[in-house]
């Protein structure tokens, strides 16, 4: 978008160490954007680090955009250019602050969501905002989905401010503290399903965590399983099962008895590439 605008020019991409891109799940390797926008790439496990600051410094760059990022700018970075570093944060600020944003989206039921475009703040996503775009949350959305969306919101926004932030009319428009809430760190681990749960609660936790983070998953005689898609089934009382059973299964897809009713497991992977049997538990180890 900024290499197309007038007005603009893309000087230095900072990304990850390759090194480290297994480490996140969402990583794209911006190598290719670097050379067809005639950028310089800069590759780095800290952006925070005396060599990061160095070339960020060097660059020559009137602002700074930190995107996709997930370590906090600390002060040396926020004085490289004050008041000119723009961030954005896929939740409609000042709700859901912090980590995890797409998933919290999903797993709190969001009818509503939208992206921020902001002033890096002297705290957690707290900078005033430059553009908010607002959009509906799909009742079937899933990771995947909503990062696609987020990328897309991403776009309008910039075509919308890039020009004001060249002209130096980019809006600062203050938070409401009094809206303002925190979303937690979650981990792979956090995916682990309790069949205890109610189904509708596991098919949105399998929604919130699948692709491209690591997925939801529980255990299969001792193996990893991992869920990447499944719906809730209409149960009418016909099975009588263990919680975490295995009541129906077919070549395309297996049934489990959760703690409310039926889920079925439509698409999963097996470490151990076997196919869970007809009245196996799952979720022990």
């Amino acid at each position: 978008m900024i290499a197309r605008s007038a007005d603009w020019s893309l000087e230095l991409i900072v990304t990850l160490e390759l090194e480290a891109a297994g480490r996140h799940s969402d990583f794209v390797d911006l190598n290719d954007i670097a050379s067809a926008a005639g950028a310089r790439i800069f590759r780095t496990i800290n952006s925070n680090s005396v060599d990061c600051l160095d070339a960020i410094g060097q660059s020559g760059a009137d602002f700074i955009f930190v995107i996709g990022w997930s370590q906090i700018c600390r002060e040396e970075f926020m004085n490289l250019k004050p008041g000119k570093i723009i961030g954005y944060h896929p939740s409609p600020l000042p709700r859901l602050r912090g980590r995890a944003a797409l998933p919290w989206t999903i797993l709190l039921n969001e009818p509503i969501t939208a992206g921020s475009l902001m002033w890096l703040g002297d705290d957690v996503d707290n900078g005033d905002l430059i553009d908010q775009q607002f959009f509906h949350v799909a009742p079937n959305e899933t990771a995947e989905s909503l990062y696609a969306r987020h990328q897309a919101a991403l776009a309008v926004m910039l075509e919308r401010s890039l020009k004001l932030l060249a002209a130096g009319t980019a809006p600062r428009l203050q938070q409401d503290e009094q809206y303002a809430t925190y979303a937690a760190k979650r981990t792979p681990a956090d995916g682990l399903i309790d069949w205890r749960a109610a189904a509708a609660d596991i098919e949105r936790l399998i929604r919130a965590v699948g692709k491209p983070y690591p997925g939801a998953f529980t255990y299969d005689r001792g193996e990893r399983l991992t869920v990447w898609r499944s719906t809730v089934l209409h149960d009418a009382g016909r099975f009588h099962a263990t919680v975490g059973q295995i009541v129906d299964q077919t070549e395309e897809h297996f049934t489990v008895m959760t703690g409310d009713g039926l889920l079925r497991v439509e698409d999963w992977e097996s470490g151990a590439n076997r196919r869970p049997r007809l009245h196996s538990v799952l979720g022990s180890l």
